[in-house]
């Protein structure tokens, strides 16, 4: 019996960090240009896994519990890496789908002026999850954690959920903005069956309308889901579990790279939700994971064990805000 699996992508990651770019606005967004057709020198190169579901995966095997990632990746070079930092993390990996034709996905991170980052994503097999390639039988887990997932794989999730409410487990679901703009009648099937909505405000914002953060958590509560966090960057996380509301602000630490910190939260908000139940504590460990994260480049290389995180916590409190509705 697993604590989690967590279902979602896996890809390798390439971090390239290089100076000679400028920042440009247009039409009142922001953009990294580079010079064309010239050799741009790169000051750094890092290469290491990521994607939502190994992260996730990670870090809550760091946490103590007992992980297993399911998604699709190849059987090549990337899908090894993507194996090995798995099993070094002892992440159970029997529940990966690989195919010859597979292939694993792969994203490059422009890291750039200001440290501000440009994600160039290939999805490869990550969309392409079919739930005749899962093996039913070995999802003996409390928790489902589901990361986004487009094409054929959000369908699969979709019929995962019904497994979930069949089989008396739970769902965390972490969603991007890609499925956001997909609206909550696309999403609904497993938001009705979700024990744990977590977002960002931009993508809540996209989801349900802009609204003040309170109105948000009420309206993505009747989506279904009993909890919901809003994460916002530098101005906190806002949290309902219907009973309350929770704000919480962050420390100012010295940001590197911002890759995996919405995974670090969820990850471990999660693991406070498990091993607690007390959703004070989750956010807590949720957003000292996420700040050990952004220190540093890479979603995993910074990733807390349990217990440094709680050593963590009582080296730097979080102060959790708590009101009535």
């Amino acid at each position: 019996m697993f604590d989690v699996i967590t279902v979602g992508s896996a890809t390798v990651d390439v971090f390239v960090r290089t100076e000679f770019c400028d920042m440009i606005k247009e039409k009142g967004r922001d953009f990294i240009a580079y010079p064309v057709g010239s050799k741009i020198l790169v000051d750094e190169l890092i290469l290491t896994t990521g994607g939502g579901g190994t992260n996730t995966a990670v870090s809550l095997a760091r946490l103590g519990h007992k992980a297993a990632f399911l998604g699709k990746i190849g059987t090549f070079e990337n899908s090894r890496r993507v194996m090995l930092d798995l099993q070094k993390e002892h992440v159970n990996t029997s529940l990966i789908v690989r195919k010859p034709n597979s292939r694993t996905g792969y994203s490059v991170i422009l890291d750039s002026v200001k440290h501000d980052r440009t994600i160039l994503v290939f999805r490869g097999s990550n969309n392409d999850l079919r739930l005749n390639e899962v093996k039913l039988s070995r999802l003996k887990t409390k928790w489902f954690y589901f990361s986004t997932m487009m094409g054929e794989s959000y369908k699969t999730m979709e019929k995962l959920a019904l497994y979930a409410e069949k089989n008396r487990i739970n769902i965390s679901f972490n969603i991007s903005s890609y499925l956001a703009k997909k609206g909550i009648n696309y999403l609904k099937p497993i938001l009705k069956r979700t024990n744990i909505l977590v977002l960002n405000k931009e993508e809540a914002n996209i989801l349900a309308g802009k609204n003040k953060i309170e109105n948000l958590l009420k309206k993505l509560h009747k989506s279904g889901p009993k909890i919901v966090a809003i994460t916002d960057g530098g101005h906190g996380v806002y949290v309902s579990d219907q009973n309350y509301f929770y704000h919480a602000k962050p420390h100012k630490v010295k940001v590197v790279e911002t890759t995996g910190a919405g995974d670090a939260f969820a990850s471990s908000f999660l693991s406070g939700i498990i091993r607690k139940n007390d959703v004070e504590f989750a956010i807590k460990l949720g957003m000292t994971n996420a700040e050990s994260v952004i220190k540093y480049h890479g979603a995993k290389n910074k990733l807390l064990t349990y217990n440094e995180a709680l050593r963590q916590m009582k080296k730097m409190p979080i102060k959790v805000m708590k009101k009535k509705p």
